[in-house]
């Protein structure tokens, strides 16, 4: 079921009498040994993110430390019935599992549950799904879902078109549903692969009719203010929701700087345990990141977990060939960053959370083989040194690229 099926058949009442008529939703992860409390809370929060945005409220958590999630159940078989046995006293709607389930896993948790359940990659494409606009996007997004149920099917594609009958079918009239099911899906990946071919050529040639402007792409995890500062960039109205994945077409625009023009994409966010189908079926999109000369990567400075964010970006863009691309790091959202300051008889060393933004900045600021700047998009401050810098990087790239038009700046 869709998010958008979600949403017609949602009660208007819970069952508890709760007026919200949102879906209720509980949370389940596994803390791995390598991970403390606090991170695996943190984690949570976005999972619960994840699931504000697809318009689910999380109203209880279960956790359970394991070396490697179950391989048959994800957790253990008394975690099971104890999220089991809340489900079915508080009537909740869905489980959600901070994980990609496998097919087997998946098969044996909803024999256990009283209530539907999905895995962090479902939520994530259902979002996706309610969020594409263009027809492009739409068909990326198709492709990764069908991709993702093709292996998970078990008689829930009754509503598809059935069987087409006559003679040369693999079947006859005795062909099971199942294999009719995989057979419709995998007919439907074909023609979606087809159709984004012809679109990948179109995008090819789009590109190419750019020119040789510089190509600047804004890139960073979900939800870090890409949009609102590619808003105050471009002067242009690129849609900014404080909503994971408020983006998900590729946006360009031509923008100058005094006399210096270049192009500036605004792509997708990236995120914490992004699915494999949706990375495969974007790629298109992420050639804007791979072709730019330049890719300015936008931080949350105020994310407690902002450095892991980092590190996500950082191994996305090594998965799809830009790893090598020269890199200005903007620190965003000075504005809501928080601290606690050490009390004097507190021996313990200090943590990145007693760190001033000050002591951040000169800490960031010393490592010289990365270029960064500290700013706020919202409230428009350190914009004009931004521009500055960003004027000087691509001007030197120009400058490299057509090295006699220098009398331009």
């Amino acid at each position: 079921m869709t998010l958008e099926e979600r949403k017609q058949t949602v009660a208007p009442t819970s069952p508890t009498g709760d007026s919200d008529p949102r879906e209720r939703a509980v949370l389940v992860a596994v803390v791995r040994d390598n991970q403390d409390a606090r991170q695996a809370d943190e984690y949570l929060d976005e999972l619960e993110f994840l699931a504000e945005t697809a318009d689910i409220r999380a109203v209880k958590r279960f956790t359970q430390r394991l070396p490697q999630p179950s391989s048959r159940i994800y957790v253990g078989p008394g975690k099971l019935e104890e999220i089991a046995a809340y489900c079915k006293e508080e009537e909740i709607d869905v489980v959600i599992f901070d994980d990609e389930l496998s097919p087997s896993q998946t098969r044996n948790i909803e024999k256990a549950l009283p209530c539907r359940l999905l895995d962090r990659t479902r939520l994530i494409l259902d979002i996706f799904l309610s969020r594409a606009q263009t027809a492009y996007a739409k068909t990326q997004v198709q492709l990764a879902n069908y991709e993702y149920m093709l292996p998970r099917l078990s008689g829930l594609w009754t509503h598809l078109e059935r069987q087409r009958g006559g003679t040369g079918t693999r079947g006859g009239a005795g062909e099971r549903e199942i294999e009719t099911d995989r057979r419709i899906i995998r007919n439907r990946i074909a023609k979606l692969k087809e159709d984004l071919k012809k679109i990948d050529r179109q995008m090819a040639v789009q590109r190419s009719n750019r020119g040789a402007l510089v190509r600047v792409a804004l890139v960073g995890y979900t939800n870090v203010g890409k949009s609102t500062l590619m808003n105050l960039i471009s002067k242009s109205e690129v849609f900014a929701e404080n909503k994971l994945f408020a983006t998900l077409d590729t946006t360009v625009r031509k923008v100058v700087f005094d006399n210096l023009p270049f192009l500036l994409s605004d792509t997708v966010g990236f995120i914490r345990k992004l699915p494999t189908e949706l990375i495969e079926s974007f790629k298109s999109t992420l050639d804007e990141v791979r072709e730019a000369d330049l890719l300015v990567h936008v931080v949350d400075i105020s994310h407690p977990q902002f450095e892991d964010q980092i590190a996500v970006v950082k191994q996305t863009l090594q998965e799809i060939g830009a790893g090598e691309k020269p890199v200005y790091l903007v620190f965003n959202k000075v504005d809501a960053y928080t601290w606690v300051e050490k009390a004097e008889d507190d021996l313990t060393p200090p943590t990145r959370e007693n760190l001033s933004l000050d002591d951040l900045k000169r800490s960031w600021i010393a490592q010289a083989n990365t270029p960064c700047i500290f700013l706020s998009a919202l409230k428009k401050l350190n914009l004009e040194k931004f521009r500055s810098d960003l004027y000087g990087m691509v001007r030197e790239i120009h400058a490299g690229r057509y090295p006699f038009n220098n009398f331009l700046y």
